[in-house]
């Protein structure tokens, strides 16, 4: 069986950063109330950049780094919740935009856990014969789809895109992954942007779930989202490390889903690990949902954090809910 290593990373973002100071100017908020609260003190907003936009910056990243081309692409999966159209998927606007004419294109949906569900079916694929070299982007513009009037939930979130290029090996750059889901919490974070509208349904023009009122806009649940990121990360970590035989002082960063300050100071007193460990951007550009992962290993990449022979572990967790876990060597 095939080895797999991740040869080269890219990242995409906006050029307007929005400050908290910013924000405060629209809605009910402070510097000191976001700061406090998350760690977040910028994000990066689309004005007139498209997510295909985004991904194309991060991917060409990528592969120029990976040295690779365009035709060598035999495979395209985009991680989004936030597609510029429901056809053609992101996966298929990138590869036009691209020129990767001989790829297989497809779209993957599991939210803040979306890069490592992606990663994961890529490396299936490699593994399995099926592909040689892959592109996976986490790409999303959540300010779209987010109530500029909720403080509890604007103030949270980003726009970008991060693109990793998946390669055979001979030697293995991806040690082992976890994942898991968890439906039946789902609704604690929801985005209903289309119902079921036909000459023959009869609607009220206003959708009710379980008794929960929902609208066109990102709805969550802060405090179960705090708790199930509390409870689930530190497990996936733990599981991925057991199945690959390492400890968590063996390894070198955690790059965790940039979503809280405090989930991952927890996750580090969790696992008994300094957080100096642990890789944080999330000052700069909030949360991205899919895309915070792997912007973060492209701007550790291109600072010089990344060494050769470095054990990483990445962890997502978020909407579905879902959440997964990999170990990386570099």
């Amino acid at each position: 069986m095939a080895g797999v290593k991740i040869s080269g990373y890219g990242a995409g973002l906006p050029k307007l950063a929005v400050t908290n100071d910013d924000l405060a100017q629209i809605v009910d908020t402070s510097d000191e109330w976001i700061s406090t609260r998350t760690g977040i003190r910028e994000r990066r907003i689309a004005v007139d950049e498209t997510l295909t936009d985004l991904c194309v910056e991060a991917a060409k990243a990528a592969m120029a780094q990976a040295e690779v081309m365009a035709k060598d692409l035999d495979l395209i999966i985009v991680a989004t919740v936030t597609a510029d159209l429901p056809l053609p998927n992101a996966s298929c606007m990138l590869q036009r935009a691209l020129g990767a004419v001989n790829a297989t294109c497809f779209d993957l949906s599991a939210a803040c856990s979306g890069f490592i569900f992606a990663m994961n079916t890529a490396q299936m694929y490699i593994r399995g014969g099926a592909a040689k070299t892959a592109l996976v982007v986490g790409g999303e513009i959540l300010s779209k789809i987010l109530d500029w009037t909720d403080r509890s939930t604007c103030v949270l979130f980003g726009d970008g895109a991060g693109a990793a290029v998946l390669t055979a090996s001979e030697t293995e750059g991806i040690l082992g992954i976890t994942t898991g889901s968890d439906g039946a919490k789902g609704m604690a974070l929801n985005f209903m942007e289309r119902e079921i509208a036909n000459p023959f349904k009869k609607t009220s023009g206003k959708i009710d779930v379980d008794d929960m009122d929902v609208s066109r806009f990102l709805y969550m649940e802060g405090p179960e989202i705090f708790k199930f990121a509390l409870t689930k990360v530190p497990v996936s970590i733990s599981e991925v490390l057991k199945k690959t035989g390492y400890k968590a002082a063996d390894i070198d960063y955690f790059v965790l889903h940039q979503a809280n300050y405090r989930i991952l100071s927890s996750v580090a007193k969790r696992l008994h690990v300094s957080e100096d460990k642990f890789y944080v951007n999330l000052d700069r550009c909030g949360n991205t949902s899919a895309a915070s992962i792997p912007i973060a290993m492209a701007e550790m990449s291109r600072r010089g954090l990344l060494k050769k022979g470095m054990k990483i572990v990445i962890a997502g967790f978020g909407g579905g809910l879902t959440w997964g876990a990999a170990l990386i060597e570099v």
